[in-house]
């Protein structure tokens, strides 16, 4: 129980704590940001505690959920917490400068680009289900929870790069994430059929029963996650139309002042 408390109160205290100090310097800050957060890491803490988790190293369904929560469901709620842009409000300006600097750099261009992201993201669960590496998570402790650092770190890198409110330079136009999305969305369902006939994950114990039950909690749990991926992604789209439009509004209403007092 202390790792999951752990982690949750490493993301969720910081992120309360300046979420405070918005509040008292009297700047605004939407609500729903912090409850999507909250979730995010509610949801993380199910997936970790100990009656998901101990269930998930012998039985490969409660597993496949684990996976669902930590690397889609999880991700989805964190990255529409707007982290990122909470900490550039509360940050000394140094620190904030810094992380503007790192985030123009090359690498990090690279690895929150959404092709980037989509073939960390689900070339890792390639990598995981179809050759011997599962069955190596189940006896080597530090590989198994480097597998979950793993899917939580590429969720939130993809979830960032197609949907996140917070800046990510670099980031293409909306019909390039979408494309990437429905390749995600086609990805994911070949992997789950793949599993579904050919039984991968080979060299376990786990029945094929269990295997197939696996491979369409993968098939319908990563359709659902990315359908709400797809709705975040039209959302923010929305949100930052509806800005430029109530920005070129009042530029003109700007320019049309002097021609009007004229």
């Amino acid at each position: 129980m202390l790792v999951p408390l752990s982690v949750v109160a490493s993301l969720l205290i910081p992120y309360l704590v300046a979420v405070v100090r918005q509040k008292r310097s009297d700047r605004h800050w939407n609500y729903w940001r912090t409850v999507s957060f909250v979730a995010g890491t509610v949801l993380l803490f199910v997936a970790l505690s100990p009656p998901l988790a101990n269930v998930s190293h012998h039985d490969l369904r409660a597993h496949m959920l684990q996976h669902i929560l930590i690397g889609m469901l999880a991700p989805l709620g964190l990255v529409a917490g707007a982290p990122l842009t909470l900490a550039f409000r509360t940050l000394p300006v140094r620190i904030s400068r810094l992380i503007t600097t790192t985030l123009h750099h090359r690498l990090v261009h690279w690895l929150i680009h959404p092709v980037s992201a989509f073939l960390s993201n689900i070339g890792g669960m390639y990598l995981l289900y179809l050759t011997p590496l599962y069955a190596l998570t189940l006896t080597n402790p530090y590989l198994h929870y480097f597998m979950h650092l793993h899917f939580l770190v590429a969720g939130c890198l993809f979830t960032w790069a197609i949907a996140g409110p917070d800046p990510a330079p670099g980031r293409p136009g909306m019909r390039t994430r979408l494309i990437v999305v429905f390749l995600s969305i086609a990805a994911h369902a070949t992997l789950g059929k793949l599993m579904y006939i050919y039984l991968w994950p080979h060299g376990t114990l786990h029945s094929a029963h269990e295997i197939r039950a696996a491979a369409q909690f993968m098939y319908y749990g990563g359709d659902f996650a990315e359908l709400l991926l797809v709705v975040a992604l039209f959302a923010t789209w929305y949100r930052r139309q509806g800005h430029h439009h109530s920005i070129l509004q009042q530029r003109g209403k700007r320019l049309n002042q002097p021609l009007a007092s004229a």
